[in-house]
Formats: structure tokens, sequence, C-alpha cells
């Protein structure tokens, strides 16, 4: 199944619809990862408000910006702003970015492109699209079987009630948030380039022009159908950049002209994206999401690449296991929507992740080196090795992680617990250093909780309300911590020297590991060294094995030694 948003590539019948001979497509990852619920950093006139920060901060000699600039132009905390850095630092489109190499420590002494942060800061006001509701809300009221005092708690706030009354498989699609992302930039796309043009004198008044370097900042929000490959410029999609000489500086363009054939390329894809939606919706009505199946169809993309716009999909697991190694995996990035009561492996380098709409489960995913998001979740266990990671809107969550920069917690959030890494597979160590994970950096301990109420919501919130913290985690008690056993599914298949958790651990949790590990050895030694004769021995050995039966069913890990048999 291929993706609804790229063009066909047939050459049979005639589209009555035909596609754009250029189509122009957001970049997801500022509007998934790169949005912070800062009160300051959202402008009701972003233009207003960014152009005198930006003739500010032009007279430096290398237009770059660090965290006490941030913070004293943004009237923010110094914390604060060294997020706005990181943040930006982890959906920047240019991997040849001094930032996106830096190291976290050395992230706000190199600071940000001036240019990257006005798109960034601007950004902040954009509003997600909701979920669409269901025709039915009785149908779908499995979708959260259990109920508590916590469901009446911040209702008023927050969208999670709103979203636990419509199914996941209604969430807005890869296809509907495309369009509703074109949409916003297409209404702000005048005062974008405005952001990033330079006046000109010329004829007693001055034209603001945009240098090709400027529009290739452009890529921080936008990018071109067929021009993904790693290295390609953005301005070679243009017609007055094209082919330019690489040792001559292209001239600047007239904003005019920009603004023009840009306003025109995507209000074209625009229409080819709302008339896929369309079609969709007026078609049959599928069982799953309506983009379901990237992982089809991106799994057998020619263009991988760390630019690629595809997703593999993790969608609607339910009462089974789920594992993918890198091999099974051709994408930068992935999404696990709408599993229950399941264990799901994605043992894999990825650059971004999202984990939401996900109940009663366990989900280990390999190495992240850019983001992983965690929204809309109750009763999970995530383990994950990753750059930074976020969790919004989750309860009774558990998170295993081993993240170079503080976890951040926004929204409406109850009972999480967080805890040190506690697995390994045979590639992890090799996955890390391909995505630029650091083990002898762990800030799994420093949850950074901002913002209760999320404002990029489209909902009207009551007055004074956004300054709110968001409820942080707990740190899991050392006694309940284990070992995470991931099973070998490919043995002999798997080269990798990985032979145990790269990140070392917190002595609490270290000696409560050890103690565990010295109780089961005493336990095993009792057993063997027991003075029972022989039928005896045979009785024990049975009723361990009926009570190991009976844990395995009632924990439901039952399904794992099911998916072992069939591997």
């Amino acid at each position: 199944m291929a993706d609804p948003i790229e063009p066909s590539t047939s050459s049979s019948d005639p589209d009555p619809n035909p596609i754009p001979a250029t189509i122009v497509h957001p970049r997801r990852e500022p509007f998934e990862h790169g949005l912070l619920p800062i009160p300051k950093l959202i402008f009701n006139d972003p233009v207003e408000a960014l152009t005198p920060l930006k003739q500010k901060l032009a007279s430096s000699s290398n237009q770059r910006v660090d965290s006490v600039a941030v913070a004293e132009l943004l009237q923010i905390s110094s914390d604060h702003a060294r997020l706005v850095i990181e943040t930006l630092a982890s959906v920047l489109h240019s991997e040849t970015d001094p930032l996106v190499a830096a190291r976290t420590d050395d992230a706000d002494s190199i600071g940000a492109d001036l240019r990257d942060l006005i798109l960034f800061l601007y950004i902040q006001s954009y509003k997600r699209l909701l979920p669409r509701s269901h025709k039915d809300s009785a149908a779908v009221a499995d979708v959260w079987p259990s109920t508590s005092a916590f469901d009446g708690y911040l209702s008023a706030l927050s969208p999670l009630q709103l979203v636990r009354s419509n199914s996941r498989r209604f969430m807005p699609s890869l296809a509907d948030e495309e369009a509703h992302q074109l949409s916003y930039l297409q209404k702000h796309l005048a005062n974008i380039l405005s952001l990033l043009s330079e006046p000109v004198e010329g004829e007693g008044k001055e034209s603001p022009v945009l240098t090709m370097e400027g529009f290739e900042h452009l890529g921080f929000l936008i990018q071109f159908d067929d021009k993904e490959s790693e290295g390609f410029p953005l301005s070679q999609a243009a017609p007055f950049f094209a082919n330019s000489d690489a040792d001559m500086p292209a001239v600047p363009v007239p904003v005019s002209q920009v603004h023009d054939w840009l306003l025109q390329t995507i209000a074209s894809s625009l229409e080819f994206v709302t008339e896929k939606v369309s079609a969709k919706e007026n078609g049959p009505s599928s069982g799953s999401d309506q983009d379901v199946a990237m992982a089809d169809a991106s799994s057998s993309s020619a263009k991988a690449s760390p630019s690629t716009r595809s997703l593999f999909y993790v969608e609607g697991v339910s009462k089974s296991s789920y594992v993918k190694q890198a091999s099974d995996i051709k994408n930068s990035s992935v999404k696990v929507i709408n599993c229950h009561d399941s264990t799901i492996y994605i043992l894999a380098p990825l650059r971004y992740a999202v984990i939401y709409g996900c109940s009663d489960a366990t989900i280990v995913l390999g190495a992240v080196g850019k983001a992983v998001r965690v929204e809309h979740c109750e009763r999970v266990h995530v383990i994950v090795a990753a750059k930074r990671v976020c969790i919004a809107n989750c309860r009774e969550c558990v998170f295993f992680l081993g993240v170079n920069q503080s976890p951040l917690v926004l929204g409406d959030n109850h009972k999480l617990q967080v805890a040190p890494y506690n697995t390994y597979y045979s590639q992890l160590e090799e996955h890390m250093t391909k995505v630029g994970i650091v083990s002898t950096i762990n800030r799994w301990d420093e949850t950074f909780p901002i913002g209760a109420v999320d404002p990029h919501d489209s909902l009207s919130h009551p007055a004074g309300v956004f300054d709110a913290q968001a409820e942080s985690a707990t740190h899991l008690d050392p006694d309940q911590f284990t070992n995470f056993l991931i099973p070998n599914w490919f043995e002999g298949a798997s080269t990798g020297s990985t032979k145990d958790n790269p990140f070392p651990l917190p002595d609490a949790y270290l000696t409560s590991q050890q103690r565990n590990q010295n109780n089961l050895s005493e336990i095993k030694k009792i057993l063997r060294e027991a003075p029972l004769e022989e039928n005896r021995k045979r009785e024990l050995s049975s009723a361990l094995h009926v009570y190991f039966r009976d844990w395995l069913y009632a924990s439901g890990n039952i399904r794992q030694l099911y998916c072992l048999q069939g591997d």
C-alpha cells in the first residue's frame, strides 16, 4: 500500500486530478518534536515580536545565538533558554549544522543559527490538529476501559478527556496532518519570508530580497518531493536558484517573487493532499487508520535517508508480541500507535520515534538519536536509549531510560515513574554509536516538568493556567528494579558485541540488582543441595513448573514463548 501523500508513478489511465509538477511537503519533525509549552514563546503577533529580536542579534559576527542571549531577549529562565537550544538542535533539517553534531554539554557554547532560531520561535504559535470525532462514541468506549478519580482532574484544562472520547483509529492521519501543516504554512508564508529576508536599497525605498542561503533555511519547515536525498540543496528545487554556480553566489531574489512561487506550489500541493483525504473518507471504510501500513510502503522505499519522509508504522497490535530488527526497518522514524496488552520490540537505530495511545504494553525501542515522544499512554513500560525523551499526557507508566538530555514531562500526567535503563541486545552499542548516543551520560533522573497545559492544542483554556507546572515523575524504588531480558530470536544472525547494559547503574539500583542475583543463586543452591529423595525432587520440580506456568498465563508473558516458537 503506497503512502497516500506520495504521487503515483503510474502512466496508465489519465488521472482526473493530475499531480502537480512540484509537490512541497511540511517537515513533520518541528511540528511533532519541536513545540514547547512555554507561554513566553507563544506570540500573538510573531512578526512584531521576532523582528526586533532578529535586528538585535543580526549584528553577531557569525549569526549564532547562545542560551544567554535567548534568555535575555525572550525574558525566560536560563533552563528554558537551554531547552530552546537543545530542542531546536533535535529538529534541525541540516545535518551539517555544528549544533547537530555537538555533544550535549557543548551545544550551548556553539549556539543556534539565528534564522533557524527565528523559524523555531515562529512556529511555537502553531495549533495541532485535533482527533476527528467518532460517529458512535459507545463503539470506542473500550479504548480506555478503566476509570479513576483522575478522569475529572484538569479535564477542563487539557485535551486528555477529548482524546479519550475518540478512537485512536480516528486520530489525524498523515494526510490530515500534512494538509493542516500546509494550510498553516500557506497562511503564514508572507511573515516567514519577511523574517528571512534582507533589505536592499533601491529606487528610494527598501525592497526586501531573499538570498539563496536564506532560502535554504526554509528547509527547516518544508521539503520538496523527490528532493530528499542527503545533501541535495533545497534551493535547487526553486526555479530562481536552480543550477546556480557553486563558485558564484546566486543573485538575491525579491521576496515577492519567492512568495508568489511558493504560494502557488503550496496551493497545488494542498489541493492534491486534500483530494486524497476526501477520496479516503468517501471510499470504503477500513478497520485501521487511514494511513495504515506505512510500514509496508516505506520499508521498501529506495530513498531512505536522514531526511526521508517515510515512517515505519506499528499499529493496532493487541494481545501479542511484535518483533522487528534493523534489517526489517529501512526508515529513520517509527510510530507505535494504538497497541494494547502486548510486548513490542523495535531493535534498530532510529532518528525519531512516537508512541501514542497505547495501554498495558511493554515497548522496547533500540537507539533513537533525535527524539522520542510518548503521549496519551496508560500503564505502559517504555525501555529506550535515546538522545532526548518527551512524555506528555500519560498515566501510570514506567520509563526505563538511557537518555543524554533531561526527560521532558508535559501536560496532564499522573503517577509516572522513571528508572535507569535495564536491558541490552547484541547490536545495541553499535546502534547507539550510529545515531550518536553516549552511554556515559544518563540523565534519566533529571526530569524536567514544564507545562501542565499544552497551548498548541486547538482548545480554549481557562485564563491563568498556562504557568501551571506538569506533574513530575518519581523514581522507581530500587527494590522494584529488575533487568529486562530480550530473547535472542535471531541467534546466529546477530553479530553485535554488546554483552551487558551499556549504561552504568546508580549505586542503589546496582546494589538491588546484585542482591536479587545473590538471592537467586542462594535459592538455586538450596534447591540443588536439598536432602530430598528422588521422587520428592521430581514433585518439587513439578510444583515449580506449575507455579511458573500459572505466572506466565497471569502476566501475559506466555505470548512471548509463543512468539519464540513461531520464529
